[in-house]
């Protein structure tokens, strides 16, 4: 029942699931409830009537894992990098048991020249658990990379529901709007940061602007 679920969810980004996804599935649905958050710091929170519209805030150095797809959808090459990245953290890695999830997941986009849609190619990147920092386990899957990435510096925005081409370039504009002119993000690459599960519709996501180094 559970399989047949997220074959349902699958479908709807377009991608067939396959059969041994069936155990990494199951383990990730016995832990939902035990999910370490990446760890920031909050630099400032800018808002309405005790709503924050943004928030700045500072990312450490740390060990991820990353996958890249280059599917003709998003949804796709989302889809597609985190069942390879499923299978890792479940077993398929080198201390042959299941690592712990760790949210928000983050999906690096890069936007075309033009400005008016996403490029293909979609890094998907997970955050090792705080006990794996040090001594990451290796992937059996050649396409997942242990990446140190550097300290990051984001200004962020909360937006709830799917997750497509469309919804994402409408939250850019939307982010654009609310902060004006400014010199201080990247233009061209952004990050969208998932906290839930694609079978969950209302769920909650974040757009990153990156911070110029």
């Amino acid at each position: 029942r559970l399989f047949a679920h997220w074959e349902a969810v699958a479908s709807t980004h377009r991608v067939s699931l396959p059969r041994d996804m069936a155990g990494p599935i199951a383990q990730m649905a016995r832990h939902r409830q035990c999910r370490e958050p990446v760890p920031y710091v909050s630099l400032s929170q800018h808002g309405k009537c005790e709503e924050a519209a943004y928030e700045e805030r500072q990312y450490p150095a740390g060990k991820w894992a990353c996958v890249t797809m280059g599917e003709p959808m998003y949804e796709q090459s989302i889809s597609m990098s985190f069942m390879k990245l499923m299978r890792y953290i479940c077993k398929e890695n080198s201390v042959g048991c299941h690592l712990g999830m760790t949210v928000p997941v983050l999906n690096e986009i890069h936007l075309t020249k033009e400005g008016t849609k996403l490029e293909h190619e979609v890094l998907t990147a997970y955050y090792l658990p705080g006990e794996f920092q040090q001594n990451p386990p290796v992937p059996m899957d050649p396409n997942i990379h242990i990446t140190e990435r550097a300290p990051l510096r984001v200004i962020t925005r909360v937006f709830y529901g799917t997750t497509t081409e469309e919804t994402i370039l409408r939250q850019i504009s939307l982010f654009w709007e609310l902060l004006g002119p400014t010199d201080m993000v990247l233009r061209e690459t952004y990050i969208v940061a998932s906290y839930e599960n694609p079978s969950i519709p209302q769920r909650r996501n974040e757009i990153w602007f990156i911070c110029q180094a």
